[in-house]
């Protein structure tokens, strides 16, 4: 280990970098496109309520680019004798804001979509005079929600390419909502035909359908976020599966002479882990070298590993992982 004893790597390496660049172009880009869509959205919004429910997912889809910028300032921060972990948990606190938002005017929505059926509420939508010509304003509203659903396909899908190279769930969540987006356009242009042919409450239906994608992120991205900052056992980064790297690490120590059986808890950080290795020696004696030698070669294992600390012990932790897949984990428990 070097003089100044780092825990682990704490640069990025050059495929990283990359993909951190594009991740942030893409996140601006996403922001002007946006703020582009809700400004035109509100020119057609009209009374209709999938309308509506549509307009304001528009303006909660910023919330997870924000919050991926915003984690960012602190996550480049380097580690302190104040914040020894480094600001990593910015991550995922903001990935929990972000789920916390979605579920709280999702829920809000449903509730007044759900009222208006209840209350069957007829609503209208009138005509606008464009170019001296009067037109229904049913299909700007169905022209505009048609166009601008192009957009979160682009860059939902480019976004899916670089979450799993930084192992970014905040990123991986937004490309998600922007890849089911259409979904939201298409439900509120079935709205407003559905008020064009006497349908009334169609459009009540789309909203409820809007609002319970929307719920239904909420849930998720909650649900992950407050369980990575529980310390669960390191997943990959759509949750989908234990990380392999913790596998990796255990056969990487047993692999070394003076090493008999071994273990460890990886922790996510919100995009780097912190890995505790367990390591039952073969003899008593272990030096400060073997020690080091095999700090810094877990380190160098992934970039992923920002921090290690070796630990030396007669019996293995029930807790530790082994690298044995076990029941509970593939389960997504």
């Amino acid at each position: 280990m070097s003089a100044n004893h780092p825990f682990g790597r704490t640069d990025l390496p050059n495929e990283q970098q990359q993909a951190l660049k594009k991740a942030v172009r893409w996140e601006y880009a996403t922001i002007a496109y946006t703020i582009v869509t809700i400004t035109l959205v509100a020119f057609v919004v009209g009374n209709s309520q999938a309308m509506r429910t549509a307009w304001i997912e528009d303006m909660l889809s910023l919330i997870p680019q924000i919050a991926f910028l915003i984690a960012l300032i602190f996550v480049r921060r380097r580690p302190t004798v104040r914040h020894p972990y480094g600001m990593h948990r910015a991550m995922g606190v903001g990935h929990m804001v972000a789920g916390v938002a979605l579920l709280a005017v999702g829920l809000n929505l449903a509730y007044e979509a759900v009222s208006g059926l209840i209350a069957a509420e007829h609503p209208t939508i009138g005509t606008v005079v464009l170019f001296g010509q009067t037109i229904w304003l049913g299909w700007l509203m169905v022209s505009v929600m048609t166009i601008i659903v192009i957009g979160p396909l682009i860059y939902g899908r480019a976004k899916a390419k670089l979450a799993p190279v930084l192992h970014n769930k905040l990123l991986y969540a937004d490309s998600d909502m922007a890849k089911a987006d259409w979904q939201t356009n298409a439900a509120s242009v079935v709205g407003v035909l559905g008020v064009g042919l006497g349908v009334w409450w169609l459009d009540g239906v789309a909203a409820l359908f809007i609002s319970l994608g929307i719920i239904w992120d909420g849930v998720r991205n909650t649900k992950g976020a407050v369980i990575d900052l529980m310390d669960q056992r390191a997943r990959t980064h759509d949750d989908a599966h234990p990380h392999p790297l913790g596998r990796d690490i255990v056969e990487h120590l047993r692999a070394q002479r003076w090493v008999r059986d071994a273990a460890v808890r990886v922790r996510d950080q919100g995009q780097v882990f912190h890995v505790e290795a367990f390591v039952v020696p073969r003899r008593r004696r272990v030096s400060i070298a073997q020690i080091d030698q095999v700090s810094e070669s877990i380190a160098e294992l992934d970039w992923k590993v920002q921090d290690v600390v070796v630990i030396v012990c007669s019996v293995l932790p029930d807790e530790a992982d082994t690298g044995e897949p076990r029941e509970l984990d593939e389960a997504g428990a």
